[in-house]
């Protein structure tokens, strides 16, 4: 009896975990031929982004305007005046992107990994836990990724990526933002919170795999949320590259608006589309970006699978990926490429 409450209790405390981390199988499809995903993707996530800011805009005017007529002669205006509320935006665009009535409760990149399987369902590969090159990891050796089913994958500019991806890059990427934003943290200790998280719960401790490849979608995570507003400079961009990059919201003046209600009315409003293609790149795909291991038994195990699936499987698959991905990445590369993909070179 005192055994199975153990158990019991084990069980509860990987359950709670289990959500967080999701897999794909980037061996096994490797010759299926998909539909390139990118366009629909990016309908979707510009939609999103759309109603996140409608709805920052609607509490906006909830809050009430700025009297124009007495703000003319006023020295203070500019001073005075605070146009749109950055928390609320930032607030209503993750709701809105994860189709969620919270902001930051839940498990946020695993249900949108779940809403694009469903929505690209017809785009996408779906693959059972046990026809997978993990078919025999065990319940011990990694308990979540016996609990639920693998994450789709698809085509995306002809790389074989995980919709688990997207969700790191939006859930994980936000929550590299937030560290830099709110905490204090410099860009590189985000960085190492990630890797870090990668090796506990979203990794390691749950499904016994590393994900490099999850790594490289938070940091382009990162990069997309900065770029909301574009507080900070791009990290993979040079300087004449930051001086004329563009936010995707501002907030500007609404010249109508504001002479209709004699008030000085600003709103958001999206003047850049989000198109996946500024971040995708051969790294997300984890047939270039090899996995590890949480011990030798499970490597042994995932090996021998993938050269019984595909005997001629070398990870990186194209080395040319990675070789990009190390110009790409500079001085980041050794944070988010796994040491294959690192020193990867021309065949």
């Amino acid at each position: 009896m005192k055994k199975i409450f153990i158990l019991f209790i084990l069980i509860s405390v990987f359950v709670s975990q289990a959500g967080f981390a999701a897999e794909i199988d980037s061996v096994t499809p490797r010759n299926i031929e998909l539909d390139n995903s990118q366009r629909i993707i990016n309908r979707i996530i510009n939609q999103r982004i759309q109603e996140g800011v409608q709805k920052a805009n609607a509490q906006q005017d909830d809050a009430g305007g700025f009297d124009f007529i007495s703000a003319i002669d006023d020295e203070e205006f500019t001073e005075e005046y605070e146009a749109c509320d950055e928390e609320i935006l930032y607030t209503e665009l993750r709701k809105a992107i994860f189709q969620s009535l919270t902001a930051s409760w839940g498990l946020k990149g695993y249900d949108l990994d779940k809403q694009l399987r469903n929505l690209l369902a017809k785009q996408s590969y779906s693959l059972s836990l046990n026809d997978s090159i993990y078919r025999d990891i065990d319940y011990i050796e990694g308990f979540s990724l016996n609990l639920k089913e693998l994450s789709d994958v698809v085509n995306i500019n002809g790389h074989l990526i995980g919709l688990d991806k997207l969700g790191h890059f939006f859930a994980e990427g936000w929550q590299y933002y937030e560290l830099t934003r709110y905490d204090d943290y410099t860009f590189n200790q985000a960085l190492e919170w990630g890797r870090q998280q990668e090796a506990g719960k979203f990794g390691y401790s749950t499904t016994g795999i590393f994900s490099f490849a999850d790594l490289v979608a938070n940091f382009n995570g990162w990069r997309f949320w900065n770029k909301v507003l574009l507080k900070e400079n791009d990290p993979l961009k040079g300087a004449l590259a930051n001086f004329f990059d563009s936010p995707y919201v501002s907030c500007d003046i609404q010249i109508i608006a504001s002479i209709k209600s004699r008030k000085i009315v600003k709103a958001w409003e999206q003047n850049t589309e989000f198109d996946l293609s500024d971040f995708i790149d051969g790294t997300w795909d984890e047939g270039n970006n090899c996995n590890s291991y949480d011990d030798p038994f499970i490597e042994e195990k995932v090996t021998a699978r993938i050269k019984n699936v595909s005997p001629d499987f070398t990870c990186p698959f194209v080395p040319e990926n990675c070789l990009g991905a190390q110009e790409r990445y500079g001085f980041y590369a050794k944070h988010v490429l796994h040491p294959y993909c690192l020193i990867a070179t021309k065949e």
